[in-house]
């Protein structure tokens, strides 16, 4: 059924076709082509794996999987909720030893065609192994589908696989938008982004664990890291010919300032994450300066029309503008493009136009 083209056009002749074909397996067929079309931007060969839906939104990016599993290089390790095997795998291809759990029989089914690594059904509050490492990542959705941001509703919940594993080298992937600085947590607490997208957030303790924060960026296939033992002497400035947007993952984490520290640069104000500088760093996302002052929505208007900006993109940190609000109050027209930063130095509101990188 793979070569089916399952569009909304032929999507009623596709399943007609599949009856005739495979008969009452047709659903579950095409559900699985249609997860491993959407499975290409998680796997690197999708052709071979089987998925559910629940399990494929959860599963990680190749990418940051081979990432993370760096740190279980060569040691012993227990995936307690394996689910389909995305992480498994990852791990399985660094670890000495390694066996995934999960309660879940379909998914343990598929994740025994997806690794061929040993697995048993266990409840992952109950160790099942010793002196292995552990791995968990907890569903973070409940039957409805919402996310769960409260480490207290993860399943398991947070607190309990601490205590379940209290002694032993853990790591917990959790969701990035969480509030940890309200996180109970003695270890590490690392953000990943990939290609301009921050994924998610891994929890480390014992021997995992290294500074408190950590952000990694990978980005095109390159990697870099900022943490909490940088240096963090950055100066607070007047904006310079650039202004950088830094990665989310180091917004997220509370690095900005190490991360400005690294490059150079300084703060427009020292509680909000705008960075400039004199010259346009590598490999990050930054808009060349056209003009700056104080924010007000008729002076920006103003100035918008006299650039002859008729496409806008708006950034906002610090003030309370909705940009999808702001947008057709401005009433663009012309044929330039342009970015504008809107945030504020101190208590003023100031608005930085910006050339669209």
């Amino acid at each position: 059924m793979a070569d089916l083209p399952l569009t909304p056009a032929s999507y009623l002749s596709d399943v007609a076709t599949a009856r005739r074909r495979v008969g009452e397996m047709a659903g579950p067929v095409l559900e699985t082509v249609l997860l491993r079309r959407k499975a290409a931007a998680k796997v690197a060969d999708p052709a071979r794996w089987l998925f559910t839906d629940t399990a494929l939104q959860q599963a990680t990016p190749t990418p940051v999987a081979v990432l993370r599993a760096r740190r279980f290089a060569g040691r012993d390790v227990h995936d307690v909720t394996c689910s389909v095997g995305v992480d498994l795998a990852a791990l399985a291809a660094v670890a000495d030893r390694c066996v995934g759990s999960d309660l879940d029989d379909v998914r343990l089914a598929m994740a025994a065609h997806n690794t061929g690594v040993p697995l048993l059904r266990a409840n992952a509050l109950r160790p099942t192994t010793r002196d292995t490492a552990i791995f968990v990542d907890p569903a973070r959705r409940d039957a409805a589908g919402r996310r769960r941001w409260r480490a207290a509703d993860f399943v398991p919940p947070l607190d309990e696989l601490a205590a379940a594993y209290r002694g032993r080298d853990l790591a917990v992937k959790c969701a990035p938008g969480m509030d940890f600085a309200e996180l109970p947590w003695q270890g590490e607490v690392e953000l990943v982004s990939l290609d301009g997208q921050v994924r998610e957030a891994c929890l480390w303790t014992g021997s995992l664990a290294g500074p408190t924060r950590r952000a990694t960026v990978l980005r095109d296939g390159r990697e870099w890291t900022v943490t909490s033992d940088d240096l963090d002497d950055c100066p607070v400035r007047d904006v310079g010919e650039w202004l950088i947007d830094p990665d989310g993952a180091v917004v997220r984490a509370g690095l900005v300032r190490q991360y400005a520290a690294r490059l150079g640069y300084g703060q427009l104000d020292e509680r909000i994450a705008y960075l400039t500088g004199d010259e346009r760093p590598a490999d990050v996302r930054a808009f060349r300066v056209l003009e700056h002052g104080h924010y007000t929505e008729k002076s920006l208007r103003r100035t918008l029309h006299e650039r002859q900006v008729g496409k806008l993109e708006i950034l906002v940190r610090g003030l309370d503008v909705d940009p999808n609000t702001l947008r057709p109050r401005l009433k663009l027209k012309g044929r330039d493009s342009a970015t504008v930063v809107l945030t504020r130095v101190g208590r003023t509101p100031m608005a930085y136009l910006c050339a669209t990188p």
